[in-house]
């Protein structure tokens, strides 16, 4: 059974990262989701709450192919641990290439057996991030074409229940 991690902070998951997991799912047998714990990072929704969120994006695609995890350290670890064949990561833009370039690279140098798969998402989602995604919800903006309905619901919790501008 092909298996790929797909790793990321997912804070909050997005329709283009549910686009890379259905795209995957073409590719590898198996897709683990694997939300990275990074106290480093002031994300805006729990490791637990981001987990439950991709679970209920994915509830109708394929979910016997799509575990969601998580995990902290070093990915080659997690990804040796999982007994996973590839990593699995979006690219948007060129600056996104420059780093997932070098990652991929330092992955290999620690875990030569694994390759990095890279994906282009749909060209409808080529410029959203969840960053972008929170920065409109903070101030009040509609985001409804961005992520599913419950994600852009629980942004409103979040960001105060702002309505859209």
């Amino acid at each position: 059974m092909r298996t790929a991690v797909y790793p990321g902070t997912f804070d909050p998951v997005t329709n283009g990262h549910l686009d890379i997991i259905s795209r995957g799912l073409k590719l590898f047998d198996r897709v683990i989701v694997a939300v990275l714990v990074n106290r480093q990072k002031n994300t805006m929704f729990s490791v637990r709450e981001r987990m439950d969120m991709i679970s209920e994006a994915t509830k109708n695609t394929l979910p016997s192919r799509i575990e969601v995890t998580s995990f902290n350290g070093l990915l080659v670890n997690y990804v040796q641990e999982c007994g996973a064949d590839a990593i699995l990561r979006g690219i948007r833009a060129i600056s996104d290439f420059e780093y997932e370039f070098q990652m991929a690279l330092m992955n290999r140098k620690l875990l030569k057996q694994v390759d990095t798969v890279f994906m282009m998402p749909d060209e409808r989602f080529s410029y959203l991030s969840s960053k972008l995604v929170r920065e409109v919800a903070s101030f009040g903006g509609d985001v409804s074409a961005f992520v599913p309905g419950f994600v852009e619901d629980r942004l409103k919790a979040k960001c105060g229940g702002k309505s859209h501008v």
